[in-house]
């Protein structure tokens, strides 16, 4: 009997401790945003995260949040599939019609008029748009009416890309809000979009690259950096006793040193308040590569809908500041440094520019009306990004050249020849037979531009030969013939001269190297103090930046890319300027890769067969080209390199028999 009272004694004891435990323990709530899930509706998912709970609780002991307000959203019960007419977009694709700004403009509207009338989404004619676009970013009274088009909202887009614009002129009824921080309560998931809070200073196309230097933090750099109410960063020592941001602690805060302005510190983490005004210090702390650490936010982060936030910020209760240092304090150096490059990955994507910015809105919506053939996860989530992979192309990453290593594949070994023939350029037979006598090579396509019709006969080869006739212009080489049929293309002129040996090595490296051009003759750029500006130069030098396209390797992609992702300045500068094709694509792949081309050795007689590229021999016009360009891009994309791959045995004092491709030190 004794016993069995001794038994319940310590049984009552225990669950009194444990009960104690729990209640007495710290609760550390981080919820990060999950990405999109398909068929539902995504607003902040309020997660746990287990790796940083580890020290503290088990996610299931942990009691629920408090009751969340109930949202009223704008528009009653508006949602995508009642409030938006899809059919709409089905006949002419995905346009965007901008209604004319009411006077005086805000130097953003004028940002924001002049990326949309830039980019492939726009149209001048109110009647064959998807979507109709409204900014409401001017100055207090002079806020847009209701447009004549209006019909309740219907597939229109408000766009106000600061809280401070003017907002109620209006019913906003059917229509979608593009808002700068909307709050969580007015905020419609799946329907509205959250765009960033921008500077007014921002840039309208490039903008400027994320300040991280190195990725990993610096044995003497500070661990956090904590945004002030009146503007500027301070830097908090790293003593888990110290309470930064919570003015009821009662411990020591240590030394402290602040930074007024805009400008970061060097520091890993940055604890911005949940206030919507502090909304800005979050776009600061990605650019500089500082990981987001926000404090019961009460906005919507930024393009949610489709950005998986775990990967660059973390979200915590500002309730339980000691906590949340620790687990900082105790956050592995792989996930650091994996959060800090995501930083750098969606700040040069999405938000360094307005442009891009605008692009990232429109491209959400577009995704939403193609539905199951919108971007994965995996596009939006990994470089180059969701605006680079263009779901017309395809939707698997397995069809784009950047995400082979990634899903563990390699590109087929077959590679299709597209020869081009100018006005001048006579029928290559011999360079035909060479890249016929190839491995690797699947079809030849013969792109006729000639004013002369192309010869009735071609010479016999082993693989299909395709004439394609009709297109005069040079950028017309670009264009995404349905023809080819294999991943890899290699493109010529008519002049270009190549062995089959030349050929093989080229595509053996080029398959290594799926995302990157491929080539043998190249060009560098510079910058001119002088004169302020960008030129190039094709003197043999040991650094290069471009490969000529009349003898490249390079995916199919880039076509697509050329013909449908340029602004139309830049497709009306190819087609004005033939000579600027070449530097054309040599920036859009740069854009997309960040890498340099590859350059592989080349015969004597194929630099003797090419006609003078040299810029300074193509007139001033030429010399302008890369300035223009860079103007285009907003910033220079062209990554120089000093990197030339040779096959084994190349030019060793050894028995040719020896060597594999025999032919690349044939004279």
């Amino acid at each position: 009997m004794q016993s069995c009272r001794r038994k319940s004694l310590w049984l009552a004891l225990l669950a009194s401790w444990l009960l104690g435990l729990l209640g007495i323990l710290p609760l550390l709530r981080l919820a990060v945003p999950t990405g999109p899930r398909a068929g539902a509706p995504q607003g902040w998912p309020r997660w746990l995260d287990a790796e940083l709970l580890q020290s503290f609780l088990q996610p299931g002991e942990l009691p629920e949040d408090a009751p969340q307000l109930r949202r009223a959203p704008r528009g009653g019960s508006c949602d995508w599939g009642a409030c938006f007419d899809t059919s709409k977009c089905r006949s002419g694709g995905f346009k965007v019609f901008v209604y004319p700004a009411a006077e005086p403009t805000s130097e953003m509207q004028h940002k924001i008029l002049a990326s949309i009338e830039g980019s492939r989404y726009h149209t001048v004619s109110p009647t064959e748009a998807c979507l109709h676009l409204l900014t409401l970013d001017a100055p207090a009274g002079a806020c847009s009416l209701v447009p004549p088009k209006w019909n309740g909202g219907k597939n229109h887009l408000v766009l106000r890309l600061h809280p401070a614009s003017c907002s109620g002129t209006f019913q906003l009824g059917w229509a979608m809000v593009a808002e700068a921080s909307p709050t969580v309560d007015t905020f419609r998931p799946g329907f509205d979009v959250a765009l960033p809070l921008l500077p007014e200073a921002h840039p309208v196309r490039g903008g400027a690259p994320g300040q991280l230097r190195q990725h990993s933090p610096h044995p003497g750099a500070a661990l956090l950096a904590l945004a002030e109410e009146r503007g500027g960063w301070r830097v908090a020592a790293t003593d888990s006793s110290a309470c930064p941001w919570d003015g009821h602690c009662e411990q020591d805060h240590g030394p402290e040193q602040t930074h007024p302005g805009a400008a970061l510190p060097n520091a890993t983490f940055c604890l911005i308040p949940g206030r919507r005004a502090d909304a800005l210090r979050f776009l600061q702390a990605l650019q500089a590569g500082c990981i987001p650490v926000l404090l019961s936010p009460r906005w919507e982060l930024p393009f949610s809908e489709v950005i998986d936030w775990t990967k660059a910020a973390i979200v915590a209760d500002k309730r339980l500041p000691l906590q949340v240092l620790a687990a900082l304090q105790e956050m592995p150096p792989t996930r650091v440094l994996a959060l800090r490059q995501q930083t750098q990955f969606l700040w040069d994507t999405y938000f360094s520019s307005v442009e891009k910015v605008i692009r990232t809105a429109l491209e959400i919506i577009q995704d939403r009306i193609l539905g199951a053939s919108a971007h994965p996860s995996l596009l939006w989530n990994s470089p180059p990004g969701a605006l680079l992979a263009l779901p017309t192309f395809s939707t698997s990453p397995l069809d784009f050249p950047f995400y082979y290593l990634q899903q563990g594949s390699r590109p087929a070994g077959r590679f299709s020849a597209l020869i081009w023939v100018g006005a001048t350029g006579q029928p290559p037979l011999k360079l035909i037979q060479a890249v016929a006598g190839s491995q690797h090579c699947a079809q030849i396509l013969v792109l006729w531009s000639n004013d002369k019709p192309p010869p009735p006969s071609w010479p016999e080869t082993a693989v299909p030969l395709l004439v394609i006739e009709g297109h005069r212009k040079v950028s017309a080489r670009f264009f995404p013939h349905s023809a080819i049929s294999t991943d890899a293309i290699l493109s010529l002129d008519a002049h270009s001269s190549l062995s089959t040996s030349e050929v093989d090595f080229a595509f053996v490296v080029w398959q290594s190297f799926p995302e990157r051009m491929v080539g043998f003759l190249t060009w560098s750029h510079f910058w001119d103090e002088a004169q302020g500006r960008w030129g190039y130069t094709a003197e043999r030098v040991n650094e290069f930046s471009m490969v000529l396209t009349s003898a490249a390797f390079y995916h199919r992609y880039y076509h697509t890319l050329f013909t449908h992702s340029l602004p139309k300045a830049l497709r009306r500068l190819a087609e004005a300027a033939p000579h600027c094709v070449d530097v054309l694509m040599n920036f859009l792949v740069a854009a997309a890769t960040k890498l340099p081309p590859i350059k592989v050795p080349s015969g004597r007689r194929h630099e003797d067969a090419s006609p003078p590229r040299v810029p300074g021999d193509l007139g001033p016009a030429a010399r302008d080209c890369i300035d223009r360009v860079a103007a285009g891009f907003g910033h220079m994309p062209l990554v120089s390199s000093r990197l030339r791959l040779d096959p084994v045995l190349f030019k060793d004092p050894v028995s040719v028999l020896r060597k594999k491709y025999r032919g690349l030190e044939k004279p």
